[in-house]
């Protein structure tokens, strides 16, 4: 997977290229980051990117033609390795909210070109002619895009096989599919008693069966708390069974679903 971010900072992308688990991957060839600053691809002494807005108000605007070259010289890095024209996705708040399943689509794929704007906005005619998706990372406005542009990555690269020690860790992360979209339970680790408070019985049961039905029982109750939506979401879907759905209704004080009817053996003819 290739990354290909477009940045007025680039040194801000080696907290993703140098360190941690993505910086280990990045080293071994599992994923490779290329930056394009767009002052790089400006002609006037002040190597100028922004101007000020048409119709007045307050900050600057990035300027289209510096933003498209940097493109342009993305895409063509990439098709000098082989690879076909990548989506460009600019971080911004009317962009689609990153989640997991856009972390998983992102790291099945050969990667894309990420736009970080800055300032006021980004000229609109560059978005319009050179900008295929938009992501959000929520309801909130950051200075600019880069931090949004390495929450981004890190989520996509650490799907990556081989990235994390153990493959199953990303299994049990929070939103992932193997536990139907809920949010994960919660961890123990060395001492067995901190502070007074021990690690809760079934962890220390060696009884696999009992262990993760407490895990599945303190994901249902974290979400149900703390993310009710996902508790619907998960249902819709049929991620629910009903051991899930009589566990939910007992934590909400609500009658429980009836257990499934179980079938009378018809009994064999004797034969004489």
């Amino acid at each position: 997977m290739r990354i290909d971010v477009v940045t007025l900072f680039p040194e801000m992308f080696g907290v993703v290229r140098d360190l941690g688990v993505t910086g280990r991957a990045h080293a071994q060839g599992r994923w490779a980051l290329h930056a394009w600053n767009p002052r790089d691809f400006t002609s006037d002494p002040h190597r100028t990117v922004d101007d000020r807005p048409y119709g007045g108000g307050p900050g600057m605007v990035m300027m289209a033609a510096p933003l498209e070259a940097a493109v342009n010289a993305a895409q063509a890095a990439r098709q000098a390795q082989g690879l076909g024209p990548a989506p460009v996705a600019l971080l911004a708040p009317v962009g689609k909210r990153y989640d997991q399943a856009g972390a998983e689509a992102l790291a099945a794929s050969d990667g894309l070109i990420l736009i970080c704007g800055r300032y006021e906005g980004v000229d609109q005619r560059f978005i319009e002619r050179c900008v295929t998706h938009e992501i959000s990372l929520g309801d909130f406005v950051l200075s600019g895009g880069e931090i949004a542009a390495l929450a981004v990555i890190d989520a996509a690269v650490r799907l990556l096989p081989g990235v994390l020690n153990d493959g199953d860790s990303a299994l049990q992360d929070s939103f992932n599919k193997t536990l139907s979209g809920l949010l994960d339970s919660p961890h123990y680790t060395r001492p067995e008693v901190y502070e007074g408070v021990s690690v809760p019985a079934p962890l220390l049961s060696g009884h696999h069966a009992n262990i993760l039905r407490w895990r599945r029982e303190r994901s249902l109750a974290l979400t149900a708390a703390r993310r009710p939506e996902l508790i619907e979401s998960a249902r819709a879907q049929g991620g629910l069974s009903l051991a899930d759905e009589r566990f939910l209704a007992e934590l909400a004080g609500e009658p429980l679903p009836p257990l499934p009817a179980k079938r009378r053996r018809s009994a064999k003819p004797r034969t004489a």
